[in-house]
């Protein structure tokens, strides 16, 4: 049996909630434990420890216990998710909104729904892996074009055969990339589709909440084309599960032919309810995204300005390419070492020879944490 490099083996570490916002507690392998700052989760907003979100949670559990106890068909529906669905496809601007317990299952029954076998799915090469596995499911003829490459995508689409007229090209993307923190044009591409004769589905798991108009993510208004957007409750909204957001008849389409809606319990009523608590936060605090968006365009600065070349895109998402897989865990160790927690991220999830660090911004995050991050990261 081939070993595996030290470089690529993966220790499971455990985190414990420090003693306020953006801190996350070491609590393995070793005794000792620190406090670390947090650029690493997916907690963009800090709602996770958000009062209104336990509050929340804490009241429907009381009321309506942990679980959901079935399917959405048969008794899991309850009226928090009801609430959620309609508050989110309001906010959204969409027809419908359907709730999933997880951004894996959503993702999965979007490409099912839009897709079969006389369908031709053209996606962007780093899309995320429940949106690969939706498009082998679907039976769809798979084509990838360069991350982000609209001339690449236009070639294909141009060349794209249509056997059936029903099942028109699906183009798919994500609004933001989890490891590059990089943004395709949308507003192009969707223009690419309609001259082409294709449909859009694209994933706002990491741009919901904290980009575009009041947070609304990057696809917010763009019509025609884009066809379904999935999103998730566990990043941005600090809580859990994930919806897709589209027209009526697509939404029917959805509640009546998707097994991945259809055949799993329902999401936990308090997960519910606290997506709901955090989506009226974000309604009401619209300069968060604000705030963490002129943040990220200042770090960017702040890293080039420092010697590093500047990371791509401009979201919350800051991607400093390393290269070598053991340099990177070095920059990871270092930064602990100054009580910053950034994950080394290596192949497979990234592409051989581009390891990295990805570095996380936060709202509240400490005052001096940027220049702790400069510092850290000199010198290895």
């Amino acid at each position: 049996m081939q070993s595996i490099p030290p470089s690529r083996r993966r220790k499971i570490r455990t985190w414990a909630l420090g003693p306020g916002d953006n801190l996350l507690q070491s609590t393995a392998p070793t005794k000792e434990q620190k406090i670390l700052i947090d650029l690493a989760s997916n907690d963009y907003l800090g709602l996770s420890r958000h009062p209104d979100l336990i509050e929340a949670a804490t009241s429907t559990m009381n009321m309506e216990g942990v679980g959901a106890g079935g399917s959405r068909l048969i008794t899991g529906s309850r009226p928090i998710h009801c609430a959620l669905e309609e508050e989110l496809a309001h906010w959204l601007g969409k027809d419908k909104a359907y709730v999933f317990p997880s951004g894996f299952q959503a993702n999965l029954a979007a490409v099912i729904a839009l897709a079969n076998r006389n369908t031709t799915v053209i996606a962007d090469r780093l899309i995320h892996h429940s949106l690969l596995v939706g498009a082998k499911a679907s039976g769809a003829r798979i084509q990838r074009f360069a991350h982000n490459n609209l001339s690449d995508l236009e070639i294909k689409l141009s060349k794209c055969i249509v056997k059936d007229p029903k099942y028109p090209p699906l183009v798919i993307t994500e609004s933001v990339f989890s490891m590059e923190g990089t943004s395709p044009s949308l507003i192009e591409m969707a223009d690419l589709c309609e001259k082409h004769g294709a449909i859009m589905l694209v994933d706002e798991a990491h741009a919901i909440g904290v980009m575009g108009p009041q947070g609304k993510g990057l696809a917010y208004g763009i019509s025609g084309s884009l066809k379904m957007i999935s999103g998730t409750f566990g990043k941005a909204f600090g809580a859990g599960g994930a919806f897709l957001a589209c027209s009526s008849k697509l939404g029917e389409n959805l509640l009546q032919t998707s097994g991945a809606f259809r055949y799993t319990t329902a999401l936990a009523p308090p997960i519910a309810a606290a997506s709901l608590a955090a989506l009226n936060l974000i309604k009401t605090n619209p300069h968060w995204c604000q705030e963490i968006q002129h943040n990220a365009e200042q770090w960017r600065n702040r890293l080039a300005s420092a010697g590093w070349a500047r990371p791509p895109g401009n979201s919350q998402i800051i991607s400093l390419l390393i290269g070598n897989d053991q340099k990177a865990l070095s920059y990871q160790a270092k930064l602990e070492a100054a009580n910053l927690l950034s994950v080394a991220i290596r192949p497979p999830t990234v592409p051989e020879g581009t390891a990295r660090l990805r570095i996380v911004i936060h709202r509240n995050l400490p005052n001096e944490t940027l220049e702790k991050l400069i510092e850290a990261l000199k010198n290895l």
